[in-house]
C-alpha cells in the first residue's frame, strides 16, 4: 500500500459511510494513479431531469457527500463531487405533475434540454428541473459541482470518448444485445443520432461506422439516409453505454445507485472496461416506497417532496432519515417525520457528550449531518414528539400556546436561547394541524380503566403545588398501573394515550405531566371521565 492510500485513522469507524470510504480508497489504490489537487478523487451522482426532483435525488447526493466526508477523514486526499444531469435524454412521456401537458406531448422524443419549459420560467424543461435540483442542493449546503450532459456533449468534453465508442462499437453491441428482445436487438446501437430535421433522439440501426472521422450513417423511417458526427452534441449514447462512457471519459471513482439499477451497473461496468476504463466503486441502496408500498417516482410525484418535508420538520431530520440503513427499503410518507426528527435530536445529544477526538463520534449520524462539527445550538431539550402531544392536548394553533408550557417547565428556554426548539415548535403547530388533529379519536375507558384513571387524578392532585420531577410523575403513573393490575403494563399507557390524547401512541407520560402541568393533567383526566361517563364498556 502506498503512503498516499494508507488510512489516517484505525480501526475503521463502524458506520456505513466509512465502510464505503474504505471501499473507495481500495478502488483508487488499485488504479495506481497519483491523486493530486488537479486530479482529485471523483465522486458522482446522476439525475434524470424527466420530472421534478424528488426526495430520493436529495438522498443520493446526501449519502454520497457523507461517503466523501468519511473518505477525506480516512485518507486526507482531495475530492470532487459532481452532480450530473442527464438532460440530453429524450422526453419519453409527459409527467403527471406538470402544467401544459398538451404542449409537452408535441416534443416527445426530443432531448429534455430542447423541450420548452411547461412552467414558462426557463429556456427548457431540463433547465427548469436542473434549477430546482440545484436550489434544494444549495439550500442544504452541499459542496458539489453541477454538470449538464448537454453542455458536456455540445462542448466537446466527451468527443474523445465518443470516438472510442465507435472503435469498439461491435463489442458494446455484443454485451447489450443478449439483454434485448429480438426486434430491438436487430437495430441496437449504443449511438443515438439527433435527427437534423425533427430534433428527435433516434433509435436506429447504424448502416456504417467511421471511427476515424467520428461519423455514423443511418436511415430514418422515411428511408432518408444521413451522416452524423457523434461529436459536438449531434448524437448521444444509449443509456447503459452513456453511463459507461461518462465513467470512462471523466474517470469517475465512486457512484452509488438504486437496487433497480443492479443489472445496468453490471452492464455499464463491462462496457467501461471495453472502453479501457475501470468502473467506479459504489453502493447499491434500497428504494424509497410511498404509503402504498410503491416505488417513489419523479413522473408520478408520489411520496414526499423535499419542500413538503421541510414544511413539517427541519432539514437535519431529513438528513437523519437518509442516513439510516441505506441498504434497507424504507417507507417514505409523512408519518416517518416525527421519528426521524427525534432520532436526530437523540444523536445530537449523544454527540455533545463526546470529545472532538473521540472515535465514537465518527459513528454518530450527527457528525455527518453537520459536516464534522456539531453546532453549540444544535439539539433541543424537548422532543418533537412531545411538542406534538402538547399541541394535541392544548389544541394549539400558534407557537405562543406551546411556549407557555415550555417556559413553565424551563424558565430559561426562549426562542433565542433554543433556536432548534423554536424551529420545532413552529413545525409542530403545522404538523399537528395537518396530520394529528384530523385523525384524533378518543375512546371511552372501560370500568377497570375508569377506576385507574380516577386514582391517577387523585394521586396527582396530591402533588399540586409541589416542585415535582418528571421521574416522580413517571414512577407514580407506573405504580397506578401496577396497582390496578394492568398486564402487560403497556396496556395502561395505551389507555392513557387513547382516552386522554385520542391517539394510539404517545410520550413518556412523566415528562408530559411535567410539561403540561399537574393541575392541567388532572383536569384532562377529569374531562375525559366526564366526557365518557355514559360510555363504560
Amino acid at each position: 500500500m502506498s503512503e498516499q492510500h494508507r488510512p489516517l485513522i484505525s480501526p475503521l469507524p463502524k458506520s456505513w459511510p466509512f465502510e464505503e470510504a474504505a471501499k473507495l480508497s481500495a478502488h483508487v489504490g488499485n488504479t495506481a494513479r497519483e491523486v493530486t489537487a488537479d486530479r482529485p478523487v471523483l465522486l458522482e451522482t446522476g439525475y434524470g431531469p424527466s420530472g421534478l426532483p424528488h426526495i430520493g435525488t436529495f438522498g443520493e447526493v446526501a449519502r454520497t457527500s457523507w461517503v466523501r466526508q468519511a473518505f477525506t477523514k480516512l485518507t486526507g486526499l482531495p475530492t470532487r463531487l459532481l452532480a450530473f444531469s442527464d438532460d440530453m435524454d429524450a422526453l419519453r412521456k409527459v409527467p403527471d405533475n406538470v402544467p401544459n401537458q398538451d404542449m409537452l406531448r408535441q416534443f416527445i422524443g426530443r432531448p429534455l434540454s430542447r423541450v420548452p419549459d411547461p412552467f414558462g420560467t426557463h429556456e427548457s424543461f431540463a433547465a427548469h428541473n436542473n434549477a430546482r435540483l440545484r436550489a434544494f442542493l444549495d439550500g442544504f449546503g452541499f459542496d458539489y459541482e453541477f454538470a449538464s450532459s448537454t453542455q458536456y456533449y455540445e462542448g466537446g468534453r466527451f468527443d474523445a470518448a465518443l470516438k472510442r465508442v465507435l472503435e469498439v462499437h461491435d463489442k458494446i453491441v455484443a454485451v447489450i444485445a443478449p439483454t434485448l428482445g429480438e426486434e430491438r436487438r436487430a437495430t441496437y446501437s449504443p449511438v443515438l443520432p439527433i435527427h437534423p430535421r425533427t430534433g428527435q433522439v433516434m433509435q436506429v440501426k447504424m448502416d456504417a461506422i467511421d471511427p476515424v472521422a467520428g461519423m455514423v450513417r443511418w436511415t430514418d423511417e422515411d428511408g432518408e439516409t444521413f451522416e452524423t458526427p457523434v461529436t459536438g452534441g449531434h448524437a448521444k449514447m444509449q443509456w447503459k453505454a452513456d453511463w459507461a462512457m461518462r465513467w470512462y471519459a471523466l474517470g469517475v471513482d465512486y457512484e452509488m445507485s438504486g437496487k433497480d439499477l443492479i443489472d445496468s451497473v453490471r452492464l455499464s461496468g463491462r462496457i467501461c472496461r471495453i472502453l479501457g476504463g475501470q468502473p467506479p466503486a459504489g453502493l447499491t441502496y434500497e428504494l424509497f416506497l410511498d404509503q402504498n408500498g410503491q416505488k417513489i417516482s419523479k413522473s408520478k410525484g408520489n411520496g414526499i417532496s423535499v419542500e413538503e418535508w421541510l414544511r413539517y420538520a427541519p432539514p437535519e431530520s431529513l438528513g437523519q432519515y437518509m442516513f439510516n440503513a441505506p441498504q434497507r427499503a424504507k417507507r417514505l410518507f409523512f408519518d416517518v417525520i416525527p421519528k426521524a426528527t427525534d432520532e436526530y435530536l437523540a444523536h445530537v445529544a449523544r454527540a455533545k457528550t463526546l470529545a472532538a477526538e473521540d472515535p465514537v463520534l465518527l459513528t454518530n449520524p450527527a457528525w455527518f449531518i453537520h459536516k464534522g462539527t456539531i453546532p453549540a445550538d444544535a439539539g433541543s431539550p424537548i422532543t418533537f414528539g412531545m411538542l406534538l402531544n402538547l399541541a394535541s392536548v392544548a389544541n394549539a394553533e400558534t407557537p405562543d400556546v406551546l411556549w407557555k408550557f415550555i417556559q413553565r417547565y424551563d424558565a430559561q428556554a426562549t426562542p433565542e436561547s433554543c433556536p432548534m426548539l423554536a424551529r420545532l415548535v413552529d413545525h409542530a403547530i403545522v404538523y399537528y394541524a395537518d396530520f394529528v388533529r384530523p385523525t384524533k379519536h378518543y375512546r371511552a375507558p372501560d370500568a377497570h380503566e375508569r377506576k385507574a384513571l380516577a386514582d391517577l387524578a387523585e394521586a396527582l392532585r396530591g402533588l399540586e403545588g409541589e416542585d415535582v420531577s418528571p421521574d416522580t410523575c413517571q414512577n407514580l403513573v407506573f405504580e397506578i398501573g401496577k396497582t390496578h393490575g394492568f398486564e402487560p403494563l403497556r396496556a395502561w399507557f395505551g389507555c392513557l394515550y387513547e382516552v386522554l390524547l385520542g391517539q394510539k401512541e404517545g410520550p413518556r407520560f412523566g415528562i408530559f405531566v411535567a410539561l403540561y402541568g399537574i393541575s392541567e393533567t388532572v383536569a384532562l383526566i377529569e374531562a375525559a371521565l366526564t366526557r365518557n361517563e355514559g360510555a363504560v364498556a
